[in-house]
């Protein structure tokens, strides 16, 4: 038994229904890995030293020689298997969960929703306090039994031949019968960010009579990917004559920024898979493309993310070999497009909290504007909002890169809620 299950039987906690089973990765497949990136063929990358036209060599051959030579992953997976691991089939499709263990007078099961290029990894600095808030400064009755999936397709959930088209609404309805049939929690809370925000608020828009709510890193509508371009933030629309010429240049930064890979993985995911699925220098730069663009890392992304963070994430893709359907997921939103349940108003009536930062604005828009702007927009009306809050910092990767502030904002949600 685990010192985590010790403790929550201790605290009064019903055994859990689930034996666990530790992360390995066998050593043939890290050998295969450390071969290959020897074997890395270099592009041509001449006047690329701004990065102006994607990953920078230099950085990137920097960090593919650590991963072959210093990186241990033998040291990440020990702390990985800090916590318990759990491998499940939910409706005939494999899904890999850790759980932290609540430790309080009545801990409230909470799944939380990576999106991508994320990993269960990323909420690694959240799932303590929010399992045992007691030990990290805060009230135990605000403890969490916390479950973190790997979205399927992706990580652990592997292999996933037999369900092709999974998507993230598909997802919700998987989270639903593994919080409540398998692990059998009559209501539940739930929380996620990027694609993990569609999920969950799929989740608070289909079942909300058995959450207690939801907390998202973004209010979207269920209908992002929907549509001939949904793969277009814009619709296709130019950008408007006559902008100031910040708001101008924030548009196009955005599309810079989020353009790329919303075409490609919606547009053409198993081209690109071919490669990613073979060069694992080819697999990092493209991901790294992602963690550096969209975290608040003011040009240097080693201050939100170490060497040893990036190939934690990376080698889980990798000895997994999930990149490929882990993009599918793009193409899959758009081409089994999402559906309401219901007519009514709001559309997810879960009572919602959103986290929401700075480095995300949309254009035009100041951080102190942020919330009234999301009321004030169509996507506001969507959501039975309860709890709105703006930071200044933190990016894309908001339980990874303010993790405090995240998980003050979740527990406020969920005060008085239970």
């Amino acid at each position: 038994m685990s010192q985590e299950t010790t403790a929550a039987r201790a605290a009064g906690a019903r055994p859990f229904p689930l034996t666990p089973t530790p992360i390995h990765v066998p050593d043939d497949v890290l050998a295969d890995l450390r071969q290959r990136l020897a074997l890395t063929r270099w592009p041509l990358d001449a006047g690329n030293e701004d990065s102006y036209y994607g990953v920078n060599r230099e950085y990137l051959r920097e960090l593919v020689e650590y991963w072959r030579t210093d990186y241990d992953w033998r040291a990440a997976e020990a702390a990985i298997n800090a916590h318990e691991h759990y491998r499940v089939e939910v409706d005939g499709v494999p899904v890999h969960f850790m759980r932290k263990a609540g430790v309080g007078p009545d801990p409230t099961p909470l799944i939380l929703t990576h999106g991508w290029p994320w990993t269960f990894w990323h909420w690694a600095k959240v799932i303590g306090p929010l399992a045992d808030p007691g030990a990290h400064g805060g009230d135990p009755a605000d403890a969490f039994d916390v479950i973190v999936p790997s979205f399927p397709g992706f990580g652990f959930s592997t292999p996933l031949p037999d369900h092709p088209d999974m998507n993230f609404w598909k997802v919700a309805d998987l989270w639903h019968t593994l919080m409540t049939q398998i692990l059998g929690h009559d209501r539940y809370a739930a929380a996620g960010c990027d694609v993990g925000a569609l999920v969950t608020g799929q989740l608070g828009h289909k079942y909300a009579d058995e959450l207690y709510g939801i907390h998202i890193g973004s209010g979207q509508k269920l209908t992002l990917f929907n549509g001939d371009r949904g793969w277009d933030f814009s619709g296709g629309q130019p950008i408007p004559d006559g902008l100031p010429a910040d708001v101008h240049a924030r548009v196009l930064a955005l599309d810079k920024r989020f353009a790329v890979h919303l075409a490609v993985h919606v547009l053409d995911p198993s081209t690109l898979s071919y490669g990613l699925s073979d060069s694992p220098a080819g697999m990092l730069a493209w991901i790294l493309r992602r963690w550096q663009t969209w975290s608040d890392n003011g040009g240097d992304i080693e201050t939100v993310f170490t060497k040893d963070d990036l190939l934690t994430h990376a080698t889980i893709f990798w000895v997994t070999n999930s990149i490929g359907t882990s993009i599918r997921t793009y193409a899959n939103n758009n081409r089994y497009p999402w559906t309401p349940s219901h007519d009514r108003w709001p559309v997810v009536e879960a009572p919602t909290g959103i986290t929401f930062v700075g480095y995300e604005n949309p254009p035009g828009v100041r951080t102190d504007q942020r919330v009234q702007h999301f009321i004030d927009s169509e996507r506001g009306a969507w959501y039975n909002h309860v709890n709105l809050t703006v930071h200044d910092r933190g990016g894309h990767f908001i339980p990874w890169e303010i993790p405090h502030e995240w998980v003050d904002d979740l527990r406020r949600t969920f005060r008085g809620r239970r």
